[in-house]
């Protein structure tokens, strides 16, 4: 059975307990993050006087879908979410996004990165005292790394493509103690893993998180997003209504894994996978480049269940970027309010990041294509918001002059109204075959894995299961790293 590698090494994390002893680090488990109730009353006293994005260590404990959705001093309370009405998405189907915005950095990439790193720093695989940790990312994923790194009192490294929003550099320029800009944009995937190796071979002391192949982002997701999607899914199912599925762009295959948790409680449910369509490496073993920032592509991730997967779906990223202006101008949200919109869902819509505005497209997409009706319930989830992307609004208003009424009444009837179920697959067993494939190409023969393990992740029924099953072992040696720093008790 495939698990986490939770070796223990004595003296690198009798160094770690230490410096989280002089830093006044304390840790949350996996079951805090689900469960915010847990989190003892002195931690979250202290949080009412801390920032959403500072950079504070008992931040860590914000690293939760359930954060009072406000920048500073913020409690507990259910998980953040949004009903999408039939106005807006031209489909009767239930339409449910889990707000990423909430979580420090804005995006819910921190819970991937902790999810990376934790497990190695409390068995002292990673020592703090002296490694780098070093973050591969196409954006928000290196600024979650970068995020945590600080605090837990490590150095970083954010390796990220040139072609991503300004606000991520920026940003990153502050936290991180180091960013690279690898060539090309979202979809140079490649350049990314070629600049780790590089690394490597510098002889540096450092570690390197590459959620495209680290099971602790997968078993993060599973865990702690798929308890949220299944407790968003009790608060506003009906006796009535039926879930169908969840919808996630592939990006680096975390969240995706909420739907191996989701279908496991719900077996007649689907998995729908979404990636650009300027880049339909899943639907046609493709390849190009595209401006869904967030998403990744042209390679398979390694973590990705691609057996347990139903559909995939390719989103033009002409819609997405003609959205996020229709949404955010103001001539697009008045024509939206005239269309029956609710103002609460119009005041709302700057939750939705190009990320989550594609994922919105691939549930309508999956809705049409079954023909759902009212009773039929959809989840997916908005990474981030338009926070991290003023700056593409600019450059837009700059190039395609303001926008008007006339551009909203096209935006919404093409894109969002007249959004069509072409360019997408229901995979048969042999497609799904076709897909996990692909990650020969660039797991064995690029990146190290071995032709035993591609073989076991597709052959081998035990081998997912042995990463879903960690997540309380994880928490045993959190609490214990937390016993030895001695902070809980005083």
């Amino acid at each position: 059975m495939a698990k986490i590698d939770l070796t223990i090494e004595r003296e690198r994390r009798a160094r770690a307990v230490q410096r989280a002893r002089e830093r006044n680090i304390i840790i949350p488990t996996f079951a805090q993050m689900k469960n915010p109730t847990l989190i003892p009353p002195t931690i979250k006293e202290e949080l009412a006087k801390i920032g959403l994005w500072d950079v504070n260590p008992r931040n860590l404990f914000r690293i939760t879908w359930k954060n009072e959705p406000k920048p500073s001093g913020g409690g507990f309370d259910g998980v953040n979410y949004l009903e999408l009405p039939p106005s807006l998405t031209g489909v009767p189907a239930r339409i449910i996004v889990l707000v990423g915005k909430w979580f420090p950095t804005g995006a819910h990439k921190v819970g991937a990165a902790f999810g990376c790193l934790v497990p190695r720093l409390v068995t002292g695989q990673f020592d703090p005292t002296t490694q780098k940790a070093v973050w591969p990312s196409t954006g928000n994923f290196c600024r979650g790394g970068a995020y945590d790194s600080a605090l837990l009192a490590c150095t970083s490294i954010a390796i990220l493509p040139e072609g991503m929003s300004r606000e991520r550099f920026e940003w990153l320029s502050k936290i991180a103690g180091e960013v690279i800009a690898t060539p090309g944009s979202e979809s140079n995937v490649k350049e990314i893993f070629d600049k780790c190796w590089e690394l490597r071979r510098s002889g540096e002391d450092l570690m390197i998180f590459n959620q495209f192949e680290e099971f602790g982002n997968y078993l993060w997701h599973y865990e702690v997003t798929g308890h949220a999607m299944a407790e968003t899914l009790e608060k506003v199912m009906r006796p009535q209504d039926e879930y169908r599925g969840m919808v996630s762009a592939t990006g680096s295959a975390g969240t995706i894994a909420s739907g191996d948790y989701m279908k496991q409680l719900f077996p007649s449910s689907k998995i729908v996978a979404s990636e650009a369509l300027q880049c339909p490496t899943l639907l046609e073993n493709g390849f190009g480049a595209h401006r869904i920032e967030g998403i990744g592509d042209k390679h398979v991730p390694w973590i990705h269940n691609v057996k347990n997967t139903d559909l995939v779906v390719a989103i033009d990223d002409n819609a997405v970027v003609n959205l996020s202006r229709l949404f955010n101008e103001p001539a697009g949200q008045a024509y939206l309010l005239r269309k029956g919109v609710p103002q609460q869902i119009v005041d709302s819509l700057h939750l939705l990041g190009f990320s989550g505005i594609s994922n919105v497209l691939s549930a309508i997409k999956f809705a049409k294509y079954y023909e759902m009706g009212e009773n039929d319930i959809v989840l997916t989830v908005l990474t981030d918001s338009m926070e991290l992307y003023g700056s593409r609004l600019q450059e837009m208003r700059q190039e395609f002059g303001e926008y008007h009424e006339t551009d909203a009444a096209e935006h919404y009837a093409r894109y969002l109204q007249g959004e069509s179920t072409d360019n997408m697959i229901e995979l048969t067993y042999t497609d799904r075959r076709r897909v996990h494939n692909l990650k020969y190409f660039t797991w064995v023969e690029q990146q190290g894995r071995t032709y035993e393990e591609i073989l076991a992740q597709w052959y081998d029924r035990q081998y997912w299961r042995g990463f879903q099953s960690q997540a309380d072992e994880i928490d045993a040696l959190i609490e214990e790293f937390n016993r030895d720093t001695g902070l809980l008790k005083n």
